[in-house]
C-alpha cells in the first residue's frame, strides 16, 4: 500500500521537483500540493495524507502553526519539516509543534526517502547535518534565552503577527480569521506590548526573525 504524501511549499517549482521524483517511488504517491499553510491545513482534512512533507516559511500561516494545527486534529498523521531554515529556533519549535522529522533543503533526495520511511515506521528522523544544531541548542543555551514568539505570543497572536507582517490591512486579516476588525486591532496591541514594539517595521524584521514569515512576498 503507497504511503500518501501532500507537498506543502510556497514555491511551485520544489514542490513539481519532489513530486515528479516521489511519484517514481514504487510505495510512496503525492495526493496533493500546497503553496501555503492556511491551504495545507484545508488539504490535509480533505485528502487525508499519511504524511506531510512541510515548508517553513510559507504565506498566511507557517509550517510550524499549520503542523500544530493539523497534528492537534489529526494526531496520527506524521511531519516532516524539509526548510532552507536550519537554526536551533526553527528545528525545535518545528518538533515542538509534533513534527517527527526535520532535514535542510539541500539534502540529498535518498535522504528525503530514508526519513519518509523512518517517520512512516513510527521513528524520529534528524537530518545528520543538523544535529549538532539541536544538541548545541540544549548543552549550550540558557532557559532565560529561550524566549520566542512561540513562548511569548499566543497562536492567534502569531498568526495576526504573521499577517500583518505579510502586507495586510486590518480589514484583511479580520476577513482571513474570521474576526473583527476590533478584535485584530487588540490582537495588534497585545502583541506590540509583549514584544515592547511600536511600528510595523519592527514587526516585520521579528516576525521574519522568529521564522513566523519568508523575506520573500
Amino acid at each position: 500500500m503507497s504511503i500518501r504524501i501532500l507537498l506543502a511549499d510556497d514555491h511551485a517549482i520544489v514542490r513539481d521537483g519532489l513530486a515528479r521524483s516521489l511519484q517514481q517511488q514504487e510505495n510512496m504517491e503525492v495526493v496533493g500540493e500546497a503553496k501555503d499553510g492556511l491551504t495545507t491545513v484545508e488539504l490535509a482534512r480533505e485528502l487525508s495524507p499519511d504524511l506531510i512533507v512541510m515548508d517553513i516559511g510559507m504565506p498566511d500561516l507557517n509550517g510550524i502553526e499549520a503542523t500544530r494545527e493539523i497534528l492537534r486534529e489529526y494526531p496520527e498523521m506524521k511531519v516532516i519539516g524539509l526548510s532552507m531554515h536550519s537554526g536551533k529556533r526553527f528545528i525545535t519549535e518545528m518538533f515542538k509543534a509534533g513534527a517527527k522529522g526535520y532535514l535542510p533543503k539541500d539534502c540529498e533526495f535518498d535522504e528525503l526517502l530514508e526519513a519518509i520511511q523512518a517517520v512512516m515506521d513510527g521513528k524520529t528522523y534528524l537530518s545528520l547535518s543538523i544535529t549538532g544544531v539541536v544538541v548545541d541548542n540544549y548543552v549550550r543555551t540558557s532557559p532565560e534565552s529561550q524566549s520566542s514568539a512561540f513562548s511569548v505570543l499566543t497562536p492567534r497572536e502569531r498568526e495576526v503577527l504573521q499577517l500583518m507582517a505579510e502586507g495586510n490591512s486590518t480589514k484583511q486579516i479580520g476577513l482571513r480569521l474570521h474576526i473583527s476588525p476590533k478584535t485584530v486591532e487588540a490582537h495588534r496591541l497585545r502583541i506590540m506590548n509583549k514584544l515592547d514594539i511600536d511600528n510595523v517595521a519592527q514587526l516585520t524584521k521579528y516576525a521574519i526573525q522568529e521564522g513566523l514569515t519568508s523575506p520573500e512576498p
